[in-house]
């Protein structure tokens, strides 16, 4: 499914994918030294999200820092806060959500337990552009 969002500001109207916010996502994470960053396409195996970004931050100050990213970049280029955000005040796994774009920042050790690639291993993953 690929939806088009229209949001209205007093001075303007921004059109934007779901695939641009994730790839924006990314690109934020990125700016933030983010690892590992996995993009899963789980549209067609459930109506939780579209999407699921997950990525990698090696201290609890990076991973608030990657999560600040994410949502300054997302808020300046497509006027969107997250729906919800959970664990900013704990640090071992921050999460987004956006609606049909959900972003999983997490500490290694939470990654390699939790382990929500496998979790959702029959999504399909997509593709990421190469890091600058």
């Amino acid at each position: 499914m690929t939806e088009t969002a229209t949001l209205t500001n007093t001075n303007q109207t921004t059109d934007y994918t779901i695939e641009q916010l994730v790839f924006l996502a990314a690109e934020a994470a990125d700016d933030r030294k983010a690892g590992d960053m996995t993009l899963l396409k789980i549209d067609t195996v459930s109506t939780l999200a579209d999407y699921l970004l997950i990525v990698s931050g090696f201290s609890k100050v990076q991973l608030r820092a990657i999560s600040g990213s994410i949502i300054d970049k997302i808020e300046a280029d497509f006027n969107r806060l997250p729906l919800r955000t959970e664990g900013q005040d704990r640090g071992g796994w921050i999460l987004l959500d956006y609606g049909d774009a959900i972003v999983h920042i997490m500490m290694p050790e939470q990654r390699e337990f939790y382990n929500l690639e496998a979790f959702w291993g029959h999504g399909e993953i997509v593709p990421l552009p190469q890091a600058n």
